[in-house]
């Protein structure tokens, strides 16, 4: 599975998502930012699109929901161990209430994986971000989540995104 994402204004990512409606593309915007994203199993139809690989996943991305984008850098040499990290996690956050889906983005193009959440609202996002779940599922320290620091496989800072869709239910 791939996600393809592309960046533009509201109007341009919603004629587009009309456009392409039997691709399923969900268009989200954020803070100065909009964003169309285009999960397939085949090619997409973005001329020059952010590419991933879909590591791990659980939920079906809906068209309707509050989205989290974790952008974590990470240097070719620390891929294996950031990625192990999520083995552990299997199921911390399926149960949370709001909760719809989770990827695992690898990049195919760059060197920021992506922690996709979707939620059904930023209230349900907040609450668990405040969470003992939370809490358990980041620990402060990062060899606890098998991350030796040793290594400095983080390639600079992470930075969290975030987005809404304006699809009625």
């Amino acid at each position: 599975m791939t996600i393809y994402m592309t960046s533009g204004t509201p109007e341009f990512m919603e004629n587009l998502k009309e456009k392409y409606a039997s691709e399923g593309l969900i268009a989200m915007h954020g803070q100065g930012n909009s964003l169309l994203l285009h999960e397939t199993t085949g090619k997409t139809v973005f001329q020059t699109p952010r590419r991933y690989e879909v590591v791990s996943s659980s939920g079906a991305l809906q068209k309707n929901g509050y989205f989290v984008f974790n952008n974590i850098p990470v240097t070719d040499e620390g891929r294996p161990v950031f990625e192990h990290s999520f083995t552990d996690r299997a199921g911390a956050i399926e149960s949370e209430l709001g909760f719809i889906a989770f990827r695992l983005l690898r990049p195919l193009d760059s060197d920021t994986y992506i922690v996709l959440t979707e939620w059904s609202e930023s209230t349900y996002y907040a609450r668990w971000k405040n969470s003992s779940s939370f809490d358990k599922a980041h620990p402060l320290n990062s060899a606890d989540a098998g991350i030796d620091n040793t290594l400095h496989i983080f390639s600079s800072a992470p930075y969290v995104t975030t987005y809404t869709t304006r699809d009625k239910k």
